[in-house]
């Protein structure tokens, strides 16, 4: 309401100055050359008109006009908050998703180190269990070795006791010479020997 008295005090400032002059000069006694403004009742009347048009412009175009321009200052301003806003959240999104991106490679990272530890913990497993097997592979073929030369020891006593039997029954049968006698043992001897 304050402004409009400002304008209203305005236009009627406004159309006194610029009325006043040829007010004052229709109205001098000299004016018989005639001004555009006669000082009488139509001047009142001109003012008053002026003064209707003015508070009609005013209720009409001026205060719409104030209030369309306040309206579009507050959608102006209300936008301006939203995309502060939006772009304080979008900061916040952007802090947020590296945060997670940050999070996401100390994970993968994290994993690679325990696939790591655990493939190289699984290495020295096998490689335990590889050298495990061989050793028992290794004792396995010594034990087969140790029985085959028992074996062999054993059938090699047994082939000298018959072979011995043998030379024992063929002495027996004949009476040799020593000088047979030694032949024998030493073809006996050369049988073993092979």
């Amino acid at each position: 309401m304050h402004q409009g008295r400002r304008w209203w005090l305005g236009g009627l400032v406004g159309a006194v100055v610029a009325l006043g002059p040829e007010a004052l000069w229709a109205a001098s006694p000299e004016g018989a050359h005639g001004g555009l403004i006669s000082l009488d009742k139509s001047l009142i009347v001109q003012l008053v008109n002026f003064l209707i048009l003015l508070a009609i412009l005013w209720r009409l175009l001026y205060r719409p006009f104030l209030a369309k321009m306040e309206e579009r200052r507050a959608a102006i301003k209300k936008a301006l908050e939203e995309a502060q806003a939006a772009r304080a959240e979008a900061a916040r999104q952007q802090e947020e998703n590296a945060a997670r991106l940050r999070q996401a490679h100390a994970e993968a990272a994290a994993i690679h180190q325990q696939a790591l530890k655990a493939a190289s913990e699984e290495q020295r497993r096998l490689v335990a269990a590889a050298r495990r097997e061989a050793q028992q592979l290794v004792e396995s073929a010594k034990a087969q070795t140790d029985a085959d030369i028992r074996r062999a020891r054993e059938e090699l006593r047994r082939e000298v006791a018959e072979l011995s039997t043998a030379v024992a029954e063929k002495l027996i049968r004949k009476s040799l010479r020593d000088d047979d006698h030694r032949r024998i043992v030493d073809d006996a001897i050369a049988r073993l020997a092979r």
